[in-house]
């Protein structure tokens, strides 16, 4: 079509036109990405999106539009724009290529907060978004705060934990993230990614991306589909040799200056070819020229793997300083292997040697040591039975078995509950002279006695006693928010508070198996109650490896001809100090304030031995102090009762 020679109105309808008309540019996500995003979110909020600032997300990117590739796996740390890559890619599909797409969450609420927090201010602040995704506010816009609808296609967020968001929809775009967080089981659908992917199985064009931080090596989804993948590492040039290599935590080196964890200097890289030292300002320009490296055939999955040492958000030095904090407790070295190396934690070995464990058992200065600040207790609910642990915990959660009882009765009996609330009143004595009293207990209900248990917590809430259920299955936090459950008509709801015992009994087990005094270790008295049949109990579970509907699963079990009741009472005890979360530093500077004050004492009793023409009585024992602290409270006189 030739412009007119002598109408102007026309040849601006006719550019008009073709532009309205005209197919959109072909873009990679990466190029849509840099000419129409903008950042809504974080430090550079505002701003137009860079793929520079990242050229490792760049290949990333460009493999989820590749039409040989289905499904790609992101293995990554915590931090390194893993998030953003995700926006990028529905962003892209909502604009460039319309699709139905679904983002599942692990639960529910997350995917709520993620689009309250991330998604709604992306569509509002790029306009190219904007202008596709009607407003929430506008009448029939269908835009919900889970589904939102666009010209040609939708974008629905679901949670792993709902079968029903996961079903009932095809799509084409499947984005999973975070897939380590994820339940066993949707509910009793079964796995929660093979629900999803099943709903892909109409698009002969379906792309599949798995996103998550690692977890544990054997119990790791991510780990699953990074084993199928080309398992891709980014790779820099060397800026002093060339030679192209992975930034690994074993090239990183510092000066220490001193035992504090910050006190550390020219953190830099070593070369693994040359040696030479790279500082941290060669960085940006190494990520700049580094490139993807598979190492294994390509079958259909792209990998990719990433830690923090190449974010442009986390310095070397800012991740040398947080390994030197963490590592002092294998929890949370644990969890830094995860976040920040993007690695799986490997468990040095499953079995414990319970023998050892009896070996390590000392005889205690007092019934409670000093570094105990609070006591917890776990109660394990047996058919003839009660037993009870009670636990001292200090601070980084170091623990001492304190006491081990096990009460004889019927629990269908309100006698034997009875005996149970007097020995959860008991003191025990502190090494530093004072009485402690059990502060939090937590008492299984799964067994044969579910309504006995809920009459017994009813309205002990505020004595911080809780009823309590013990739920399998990796991904459970260990202690979720409490349900309500009733115990007979016109009486007060119990609520009853979930336990993800997957999850403590692997840190229970981590920590067996420390050597080293201080945080997380677990000490054991010399006492009878402490003996071969307690740490045989402790360590009857193994975690052991099974398949699911072609899922590799980890799960704890117990021999037919073991019993496990101390480790359940362990981890009652254990969950009630979560349930307490103490405040560590407020509880050292009371004992500190007690010891102090013990020392004055003793020191006025030996000025006033010397003067003194008779001795005063002795000091009260033990004993005695606890049987004080057992005598009733005389109640006291109100204003009412001083008027009378």
């Amino acid at each position: 079509m030739t412009k007119s020679q002598d109408n102007p109105v026309l040849d601006r309808l006719v550019d008009s036109a073709r532009r309205a008309w005209a197919p959109p540019p072909d873009l990679t996500i990466w190029e849509w990405a840099d000419t129409e995003r903008i950042v809504s979110t974080g430090p550079e909020a505002g701003t137009r999106w860079r793929t520079e600032r990242v050229p490792y997300a760049r290949e990333i990117m460009e493999t989820v539009t590749d039409a040989d590739v289905e499904t790609v796996v992101c293995m990554t740390a915590a931090q390194v724009g893993k998030s953003s890559i995700l926006e990028n890619v529905f962003g892209y599909y909502i604009h460039q290529d319309p699709s139905p797409i679904l983002m599942v969450h692990p639960t529910l609420e997350m995917a709520e907060t993620y689009s309250k927090e991330r998604l709604a201010p992306l569509l509002r602040e790029t306009p190219a978004l904007a202008a596709r995704v009607a407003d929430a506010r506008t009448r029939d816009s269908g835009n919900t705060l889970r589904h939102k609808t666009f010209p040609g296609g939708y974008l629905v967020l679901a949670g792993a934990n709902s079968p029903a968001s996961l079903s009932a929809r095809s799509v084409r775009i499947l984005l999973c993230d975070e897939v380590d967080r994820y339940k066993d089981s949707a509910g009793t659908e079964g796995d929660p990614i093979a629900i999803a992917e099943a709903r892909t199985d109409t698009f002969w064009n379906r792309k599949k991306i798995f996103v998550s931080t690692p977890t544990t090596a054997g119990d790791s989804r991510i780990e699953m589909a990074w084993e199928e993948s080309d398992q891709r590492r980014y790779e820099v040039p060397c800026p002093h040799c060339g030679v192209f290599q992975v930034i690994s935590w074993a090239s990183i080196r510092w000066d220490t200056t001193g035992p504090d964890p910050g006190d550390l200097q020219r953190v830099r890289m070593v070369c693994q070819a040359c040696q030479e030292d790279i500082d941290e300002t060669e960085k940006a320009d190494m990520l700049a020229a580094g490139c993807w490296a598979p190492q294994k055939p390509f079958r259909g999955t792209a990998g990719f793997h990433l830690s923090q040492l190449v974010s442009p958000w986390r310095p070397w030095q800012e991740i040398a300083v947080s390994f030197r904090k963490a590592k002092k407790d294998r929890e949370t070295h644990r969890v830094w292997v995860n976040t920040v190396l993007g690695e799986l934690w490997s468990e040095p070995g499953e079995a414990i040697d319970e023998t050892s464990l009896f070996a390590r058992r000392v005889q205690y200065a007092a019934q409670v040591p000093q570094g105990a600040l609070v006591l917890t207790a776990g109660v394990d609910v047996q058919d003839d039975r009660l037993e009870m642990e009670v636990v001292g915990w200090g601070p980084g959660e170091e623990s001492w078995g304190i006491d081990y009882r096990v009460l004889y009765g019927d629990p269908a009996q309100p006698e034997l509950w009875r005996t149970l609330w007097g020995a959860l009143q008991a003191t025990y004595d502190h090494e530093d002279g004072y009485p402690l009293r059990i502060v939090s207990a937590c008492i299984d209900s799964g067994g044969h006695f579910t309504q006995q248990v809920y009459r017994f917590c009813r309205g002990k809430l505020a004595a911080r006693i809780f009823a309590t259920k013990g739920m399998s299955g990796s991904g459970r936090p260990i202690v979720s928010s409490p349900a309500k459950k009733r115990t007979g008509r016109g009486r007060r709801p119990v609520e009853l508070f979930l336990l993800g015992t997957h999850e403590a009994k692997r840190i229970l087990h981590a920590r067996l198996r420390l050597a080293d005094r201080g945080p997380g270790y677990c000490h054991f008295p010399i006492h009878p109650r402490y003996g071969d049949e307690y740490f045989g109990q402790l360590t009857a579970e193994r975690l052991v490896t099974r398949y699911h509907r072609g899922y590799k699963l980890q799960i704890w079990e117990k021999p037919a001809n073991r019993r496990n009741e101390a480790l359940d009472c362990r981890v009652l005890a254990y969950a009630g100090l979560h349930l307490l979360n103490p405040s560590w530093p407020d509880l050292e500077r009371r004992a500190a304030t007690i010891r102090d004050q013990k020392k004055a004492g003793e020191e006025g009793q030996e000025e006033s031995a010397a003067t003194a023409p008779v001795p005063g009585p002795p000091p009260s024992s033990p004993e005695e102090r606890v049987r004080r602290t057992n005598l009733p409270r005389r109640p006291r006189r109100g204003w009412v009762q001083g008027w009378r």
